[in-house]
């Protein structure tokens, strides 16, 4: 137990009272010259939301003074929900008037108030700021005679920005802007702000884009020290050290099969046929830690990044471009060092046996998903006589993906077929189309082949007890899947009830395959699922019904694979001290826990993007007439999906053959008069009435 754990273990005795730090330097037998450590301590502690310092200077355990400390999710009409830290806690609703100047984010201290018979939540009020998480907030400016004031993109901050006339700055009404909050919110007055940038008009889809980034505090650009170092390294070639010590394996005809427009190519892969029942796979994985050192600037700035973040016009990536697209990209016809796992796989799709280890490849030839498909699904002549040198060799591949992906099937391994949204630009970076992003039989030789590389490489290195990076996937709530089995119970389908197996979704999938309900109870099944996430602990990983599991083969645009290799190389090396393990559990952590947070960042604001990019494609076709699919019903309206991927709200007040009526236990509207229904899966016909690219929002009428 250390210092820390041995504190907040005497505080959550049943006897202790809340102290000085006087009184616990006493109470604790700590030398007085260790008073310093002792307030860092507490003040970690403090921050972690695990103890609380009271007005009377006293530290304490909040539980055992009624109160609960978390994060406030605000609301547009003024009220927030308090999202405790404690997971076995329930959230506890802050009327408007007990958020006590807390803006949505901020993390603060609640003092529930006593249950009362009819209140359907707990309920409670703010009674301590402890972080404020709005510096600085972006939304729309709105000139007035004497002021501005600015409305906030998120919609859960129920304020308006009061800016003074001499903190405007330039701005103009419908301005894209910057706040900084420099008063924040008391009893009957709004937060106080000033312009500190000026981002652009609304009308401009890029301002939208950009608003978003700068909200999620992205790192757009590079520091010069990073740049520099990234181009110091990059210049530094491959010494005849590296080529005596590693595995040469350049003889061997290893390829690259990715996007045409990709640049980062972090994975490369080889197979023989070794005999009628057995095949080799190497999967070779560029080896960025030879040129990330641990701690230095660049892998400082990885680490806050964590993952690199695709837009449809552009990438902004976690290495700076001399090492994503230049030394580490596993480019053709260039020697790369690598980190290689080659297993033997049986025609089972079990690996038998495998090694990893420290190599340097060439790619011999740099293939593309169309050309490979091509090759495989319609045996195109020209690109066959082309790529003649590896075609067996492509199609021993599609022959081992298929066993192998047979055998996730047999153990119950969920595979999502739902289409995924492309879009297209143009050289400014306009939409110019959304099309289904194609899944061919390339896509999935190369998805089958990293994720049996990653369960092989977690699974060893599990067995050898090392601190470690997993990633995992907790079992669904028992009330979600129960919530999931009812929707789809509407669509003629069952689930057996609690304690789903993976396999029994996976049948589902499979039994729903080529219906118009597919790509709808697809995603409802999605959203019925928890998210993965890394961990330091090893645990299942539900979806793929794999009972281990990492990410190791893209390292130069995830921080956890990058992280990994470092444990690998050092495992192989024999570097491994007792003390370097203990930094190693402290590090993993650290990792797991920030690659998770960027992560859901990431998928944050591609989500956002892209959907303000369909606005801008869909915002020339007012008129235009479609048919599309009911994807979702609410009180307020249907939403519809077109062939295209491109969905739309048809608003319940534009519904004006009859009065509509939502049924929420079977998800429909239906027409008071008529008695027509709308549910998930009906086919309508619609035309697109309005296109708010700044809100992101499509807007169909039923015609």
């Amino acid at each position: 137990m250390n210092f820390k754990e041995k504190i907040l273990a005497f505080m959550k005795e049943e006897a202790y009272k809340p102290l000085t730090l006087n009184e616990l330097l006493s109470e604790l037998q700590i030398e007085p010259s260790m008073k310093k450590d002792l307030l860092k301590v507490l003040n970690e502690l403090e921050n972690e939301g695990k103890i609380i310092f009271t007005r009377a200077e006293r530290y304490g355990i909040p539980e055992k003074m009624n109160l609960v400390i978390g994060t406030l999710e605000g609301n547009q009409k003024g009220f927030a929900f308090l999202r405790p830290d404690d997971k076995e806690i329930k959230d506890i609703f802050i009327s408007p008037v007990d958020t006590n100047g807390a803006m949505h984010g901020d993390r603060v201290i609640v003092r529930p108030a006593k249950p009362t018979e009819d209140s359907k939540s707990p309920e409670g009020k703010v009674i301590r700021i402890i972080e404020r998480a709005n510096t600085f907030v972006i939304g729309t400016f709105q000139n007035s005679k004497n002021f501005g004031f600015v409305v906030p993109d998120d919609k859960k901050i129920a304020y308006d920005i009061f800016i003074p006339r001499e903190e405007v700055h330039g701005a103009k009404t419908n301005d894209k802007v910057s706040v900084k909050i420099t008063e924040w919110p008391e009893k009957r007055k709004n937060p106080e702000g000033k312009v500190v940038e000026i981002i652009g008009d609304i009308e401009d889809t890029k301002t939208h884009i950009e608003a978003i980034l700068l909200s999620k505090k992205v790192r757009q650009f590079f520091s010069d020290e990073v740049i520099k170092e990234a181009k110091k390294v990059s210049e530094e070639g491959i010494h005849d050290e590296e080529l005596t010590r590693r595995r040469d394996l350049r003889d061997l005809v290893i390829i690259t099969i990715d996007g045409a427009d990709a640049k980062d190519l972090d994975d490369a892969v080889y197979v023989r046929k070794i005999n009628e029942a057995e095949y080799m796979l190497g999967v070779h994985i560029a080896d960025v830690t030879h040129y990330v050192r641990e701690d230095r600037n660049l892998d400082k700035e990885a680490l806050k990044r964590a993952t690199s973040i695709y837009l449809s016009d552009r990438v902004i990536p976690m290495l700076p471009k001399e090492l994503s697209n230049g030394v580490c990209s596993l480019n053709p016809n260039e020697d790369k060092l690598t980190l290689s796992c080659e297993m033997v796989i049986n025609a089972e799709g079990k690996v038998t046996d495998y090694e990893i280890f420290e190599s340097i490849i060439k790619n011999h030839y740099r293939m593309t998903y169309t050309d490979v498909s091509n090759i495989l699904e319609n045996e195109d002549e020209e690109l066959s006589k082309k790529y003649a040198e590896i075609v067996p060799m492509l199609k021993d591949m599609d022959v081992l993906a298929k066993i192998l992906r047979k055998r996730r099937e047999v153990r119950g391994s969920i595979d999502f077929e739902f289409p995924e949204t492309k879009i297209i630009t143009d050289e400014s970076g306009k939409a110019i189309d959304v099309t289904k992003y194609e899944r061919r039989v390339s896509n999935k030789i190369i998805e089958e082949f990293m994720l049996v590389c990653n369960e092989t490489v977690a699974e060893h290195y599990y067995w050898l007890n090392m601190p470690f990076v997993y990633r995992i996937h907790e079992d669904p709530e028992d009330e979600k899947m129960y919530e999931f089995g009812k929707f789809i119970h509407n669509l003629g389908y069952t689930l057996k009830g609690q304690g789903i197996h993976p396999k029994e979704l996976q049948q589902l999938l499979l039994k729903i395959k080529g219906t118009k309900e597919e790509a709808i109870i697809n995603n409802m099944m999605l959203r019925s699922l928890r998210k993965a996430v890394y961990s330091p602990e090893c645990s299942p990983h539900f979806g793929l019904a794999a009972t281990y599991y990492c990410h190791f083969t893209s390292p130069i645009r995830r921080y956890p694979d990058l992280q990994i290799h470092r444990i690998i190389k050092s495992q192989i090396k024999g570097r491994i001290s007792e003390e370097s393990m203990n930094k190693l559990s402290v590090r993993t952590g650290l990792v797991a826990e920030q690659s998770s947070k960027m992560e859901r960042v990431a998928d944050e604001i591609e989500r956002d993007t892209n959907k303000i990019k369909i606005a801008e494609f869909m915002s020339d076709k007012i008129g235009e007439e479609y048919e599309g699919v009911v994807s979702g019903v609410t009180s307020f309206g249907l939403f519809v999906e077109l062939e295209n991927t491109v969905e739309g709200l048809v608003h319940i007040s534009n519904m004006i053959d009859d009065y509509y009526i939502f049924n929420n236990e079977n998800k429909e509207l239906v027409g008071q008069g008529s008695n027509k229904t709308y549910r998930i899966g009906d086919e309508v016909k619609i035309k697109l009435a309005k296109v708010s690219i700044a809100r992101a929002e499509i807007d169909f009428v039923l015609i």
